[in-house]
């Protein structure tokens, strides 16, 4: 006889589960129906993100510039020491020499040169003494005696110096590198985001850049550049014959700049050297925080952080290496992107 055992009811535990992947598989269906498709950024916002972009990668240049600097210095302080050394072995060796040749003689005549002593004692300043008291040195010996221990007190201290500033150099270089991959990764997330727009969208902007520094040239045009004067005139000449170039983080002219490579190369044509970064520059004159007071060729500081420099031309503009993908240009104060710190009078 066949069975007709009825069929055994899912758990209720099993019908929670089930009925809640259900009711989740649907929410998602209806979800996924109503949402709407992800939008592309519009030009402007595109602009936008690429200048914080840009912005950024400023910064970490002029931390980069710095870094550079500072190497450089470390690097030819080093070499400085390292030949102070040098000589200084060479002296040492010299005197040595000469108390070396005093003890031969002395050891040819069956004495124990008294020099030789010295290099055995323990401790040799108090044997000095001791020798000196007892004339058991000649004069001249205990001269030679004690520029041989100066020049090793001297010696062993620049090279502990060298060290040091070696360990300096070793942990600065590596800030460099740190800086420069910082730059290339902000360079290249803002190529991204530009290479996402249209040929057209791309040459409206660019028009965009290009009609508003058409306009702020033509307003230095009509300002006073003639209150430049002496050498903040003659860098403001110079900067005006880079008009043009392109902008190149890291760069000092003359095929390429930055901000503070542009500004920092104007006065060496001044006969002016001034520091390399934007930083460093903000401190070498008198501060003018009034931009009615600003002459023609002061320099002048944009952003919290000082990382933008440029040099004043007139009429609230300015003259400026501004950032990749741009040129040497005129540029009115109220469209860095920024705002305006204060300028320094040079």
């Amino acid at each position: 006889m066949a069975s007709h055992r009825r069929p055994k009811p899912p758990s209720r535990t099993r019908v929670t589960l089930l009925t809640t992947a259900a009711a989740a598989a649907v929410a998602f269906s209806a979800n996924s129906a109503n949402a709407a498709p992800s939008e592309k950024p519009t030009k402007d916002e595109v602009k936008s993100k690429v200048d914080k972009l840009y912005e950024e990668a400023e910064q970490a240049t002029e931390a980069m510039n710095g870094a550079e600097e500072k190497a450089g210095k470390l690097q030819k302080e080093i070499s400085t020491i390292q030949d102070n050394v040098a000589r200084g072995q060479d002296e040492l060796n010299q005197l040595r020499d000469s108390i070396g040749l005093a003890a031969a003689a002395q050891y040819r005549t069956g004495t124990i040169d008294s020099s030789v002593q010295l290099f055995l004692s323990s401790d040799p300043d108090s044997f000095l003494d001791r020798a000196s008291t007892q004339d058991q040195l000649s004069a001249q010996q205990v001269e030679a005696l004690k520029k041989i221990q100066e020049k090793q007190r001297q010696l062993a201290q620049q090279r502990a110096e060298a060290s040091a500033k070696l360990a300096d150099l070793s942990s600065t270089r590596a800030q460099l590198a740190k800086k420069k991959k910082e730059v290339q990764g902000k360079l290249a997330d803002a190529q991204k985001l530009l290479n996402s727009l249209t040929a057209a969208e791309k040459a409206a902007l660019a028009e965009q850049d290009n009609r508003a520094s058409r306009d702020a040239g033509e307003r230095v045009d009509l300002g006073n550049v003639g209150s430049a004067s002496g050498r903040a005139g003659a860098a403001f000449a110079a900067a005006q014959t880079q008009l043009g170039k392109p902008y190149s983080y890291g760069a000092t002219g003359t095929a390429t700049y930055d901000c503070s490579g542009l500004t920092s190369w104007a006065y060496a044509q001044a006969g002016i050297t001034i520091p390399r970064t934007s930083e460093s520059q903000a401190n070498i004159g008198t501060r003018i925080y009034n931009v009615n007071d600003l002459r023609v060729g002061d320099l002048v500081f944009f952003f919290n952080d000082l990382h933008h420099v440029a040099l004043y031309a007139g009429n609230e503009t300015v003259i400026h290496a501004p950032r990749t993908g741009t040129v040497v240009r005129y540029e009115s104060m109220s469209t860095i992107g920024g705002p305006f710190m204060f300028g320094v009078r040079v």
